[in-house]
């Protein structure tokens, strides 16, 4: 009879030829292996522990100081709030999240963050917001390191009521009227800013630039905010420069960890348009608009058919 070949069955051939393996020798091989992994592990474990303990020291001299001085990063204090957050919910510490707009402690919450001279976002009437108090120089250049603008480029401003417009920019040539049928509303008004209004408006905000926008955003959160405040807040729309405007607060969740508050009011029902911006500056009973967006026609229809006024090119 023909002897198969060994190239028929060659697996079985093999196994069968092939010496019965050492299990025990496999297994004290790998736990050999494990043996010195973990000796690995505890010694990098006892390395940082030493560490740990040597910067430790420091670390607590250097809070101490930043409390009792009173400079204590509010980046740091940020951290501490979550970390708390995350040890009660189980939730990750280092991911900040949104505040709901209609809390009860919502606003007071805002407001004291921006008297603080922190940045946060916030929705409007007509797409979401970056803000920051307009009175303080520093908060004013963090909103512009978080939007990457390029220094110069203005920044528009808000107020709680249209009576508060005239703390900011002269609308003495104005018809009576004229800006309540305008504002609140998704209108930025540019007006010649007021002089001599320290306190009010931080040199910071648009040094050289001798119009201002203003807007009051038809929108209850953003006012109420402005009032216990106590001032105007500077108003960016919550995007990177030249990137797409957020209608929710999601759509910019990358930027939540540059800020120190979001507060989330849910979708806007808004076409990303922004304000309508307006020129009423000059005393020659004319407007120009600067940039067309929400209502603009409408706004068009009331300067020119009830306050008589010129349209001229912008």
């Amino acid at each position: 009879m023909r002897k198969q070949s060994d190239d028929v069955f060659p697996e079985a051939h093999h196994r069968a030829q092939s010496p019965p393996r050492r299990e025990s020798s496999r297994r004290g091989f790998g736990a050999s292996r494990a043996a010195h992994r973990d000796a690995r592990v505890a010694v990098e474990m006892s390395r940082a522990t030493s560490l740990a303990r040597a910067i430790a020291p420091r670390a607590r001299a250097r809070d101490a100081t930043r409390r009792r001085t009173g400079r204590f990063a509010g980046r740091d204090r940020r951290r501490a709030r979550r970390a708390v957050v995350a040890r009660a919910t189980g939730e990750d510490a280092t991911r900040r999240r949104a505040i709901d707009a209609s809390d009860a402690n919502a606003v007071a919450r805002a407001a004291a963050a921006l008297r603080r001279g922190g940045v946060i976002a916030v929705p409007t009437d007509t797409i979401y917001g970056f803000a920051a108090s307009a009175a303080n120089g520093d908060a004013v250049r963090r909103l512009y390191e978080i939007k990457g603008r390029r220094a110069g480029v203005p920044l528009a401003i808000a107020v709680g009521d249209v009576r508060d417009v005239g703390t900011y920019g002269d609308d003495g040539h104005l018809r009576e009227g004229a800006l309540a049928r305008l504002l609140p509303g998704p209108t930025t008004v540019l007006l010649r800013r007021r002089r001599g209004d320290a306190g009010r408006a931080t040199p910071e905000l648009n040094p050289g630039v001798d119009l201002i926008g203003i807007r009051v955003p038809a929108h209850d959160f953003v006012r109420e905010v402005c009032r216990a405040h106590g001032g105007a807040i500077a108003l960016t729309s919550a995007n990177r420069s030249g990137e797409t405007s957020a209608t929710a607060a999601e759509e910019f969740a990358e930027l939540w960890d540059a800020c120190d508050e979001v507060f989330d009011g849910g979708a806007i029902p808004a076409k990303r348009l922004g304000s309508t911006i307006v020129d009423l500056s000059s005393r020659a009973n004319d407007f120009a608009i600067v940039r067309a967006g929400e209502r603009c026609d409408e706004l068009v229809r009331v300067l020119e058919g009830e306050f008589a006024m010129t349209r001229r090119d912008a």
